[in-house]
């Protein structure tokens, strides 16, 4: 049968028309989706699965239950008042005993330290000492172990073994937010003088905060001067604006560091124009911070706020200004209110870069400059505790996410009210 005979077959019968129909559009859907199918294996391995690593340490807590779980056993008939029953006794030098290398005993020595301060050597020491000698019975176990270091007669190290006998556990999340739960297992505010990664958390939404402010103050202007140059003259002069992307952010916060020093530049040309007397304190505090995360961000806020002003039609302005309408309450008037979206969309984007810095507040703020990112750091390479690590980690990506809800949001209402 010919082609022709076909097609025509087709015409006379829609159903066989309408089935050829889905069957390429069927194949036009999976030749698009493997195209795409590459870029979706390079951001599951790349970044969901990632993220999805941090969220399960978050609230993983393996150490005690795998290193303990005679201990374990014994302490859930215990009442978590005074010293536990002798069994308990025989069950952690069991457990201890058990381990396969000092690293075992480590991990383990480590997570109870976090919980009580004094456990890492307390672990450590009893894991060196045994096998104990005469402990054949849990009387003689509880005798011996008194013997060898008497701060297993003290309560807090019990606590911190049963609170964290169970694999999963919310403590991370919690301590991330100034929370804990007592021994009972209720979930109270931590004392005064130990509430700290709340501060941490506003210090770095303000820090954030004001890095996104000034990239608005001192961006804008430059994108709407780039919008209203010809294309040869903005693409020539965006290169400029485009240089930081290629080079290393320890090269620019070296810059930095030479710029702001006390005899530095800044300081030598304000002395020079007889601005200031003395030399400002333009390093490690707060105000190199937000100097040197302003330069670094403000490419990212000049290029969404270029994108949208290039498509509002200059001729808005002309026509607010020819109806009486003077040039300045023209363009807040007529001209701003077009370009929220590109104000949306960079602060947005400066704002969550800026919440996960850690290298520019490092190197050029002080003490009470840094931001969450440091101590997600220190976490991960000083103490070694990855689950308090990830509880951080897992509390900055939470607040990224209800920005970036918050942002949908508004800007659905602004474009629904348009």
């Amino acid at each position: 049968m010919s082609a022709a005979s076909l097609a025509l077959r087709d015409i006379e019968d829609p159903q066989a028309l309408r089935r050829q129909l889905a069957r390429a559009d069927r194949r036009r859907k999976w030749r698009a989706f493997s195209l795409t199918l590459p870029l979706l294996l390079f951001l599951l391995l790349t970044f969901l699965i990632p993220i999805a690593t941090l969220l399960k340490r978050a609230v993983e807590n393996p150490e005690v239950a795998n290193a303990l779980p005679r201990t374990v056993e014994a302490l859930q008939a215990w009442n978590r008042d005074g010293v536990p029953p002798a069994t308990a006794f025989a069950a952690v030098t069991k457990d201890l005993a058990a381990l396969p290398d000092s690293s075992d005993a480590g991990a383990l020595a480590r997570r109870l330290n976090s919980e009580a301060p004094g456990a890492r050597s307390l672990v450590m020491n009893t894991f060196k000492a045994l096998p104990l000698q005469g402990a054949t019975t849990p009387d003689t176990t509880k005798a011996a172990l008194l013997v060898l270091d008497e701060r297993w007669g003290e309560t807090k190290y019990w606590l911190a073994i049963a609170k964290n006998g169970a694999r999963w556990t919310p403590d991370y999340l919690l301590t991330s937010v100034d929370l804990r739960r007592d021994a009972q297992g209720a979930v109270e505010r931590v004392d005064p003088d130990k509430r700290v990664f709340g501060r941490i958390l506003v210090r770095t939404f303000e820090i954030s905060a004001l890095v996104t402010l000034w990239a608005l103050l001192l961006g804008y202007p430059l994108a709407y001067w780039l919008s209203t140059l010809s294309a040869r003259q903005a693409n020539v002069l965006m290169i400029l604006v485009l240089v930081p992307f290629w080079t290393s952010i320890l090269v620019r916060v070296a810059a930095w560091i030479v710029l702001l020093q006390s005899e530095g530049l800044v300081n030598h040309a304000l002395i020079g124009l007889h601005l200031i007397a003395s030399p400002l304190a333009l390093l490690f505090n707060r105000t190199g911070v937000i100097i040197a995360m302003v330069h670094i961000l403000l490419p990212f806020m000049i290029l969404p706020l270029y994108s949208v002003m290039t498509s509002v039609p200059p001729t808005y302005l002309r026509a607010a200004v020819s109806l009486g309408s003077s040039p300045l309450a023209a363009f807040f008037r007529v001209y701003v209110p077009q370009t929220y979206p590109g104000i949306g969309a960079g602060a947005l984007l400066v704002f969550i870069l800026s919440i996960g810095y850690y290298v520019t507040p490092a190197l050029l703020g002080g003490a009470d400059d840094q931001m969450l990112s440091y101590y997600i750091a220190q976490y991960t390479n000083v103490t070694v505790n990855w689950g308090m690590a990830c509880g951080l980690g897992a509390l900055l990506l939470a607040a990224t996410l209800v920005l970036y809800a918050i942002y949908r949001r508004v800007t659905k209402t602004e474009l629904s009210l348009g």
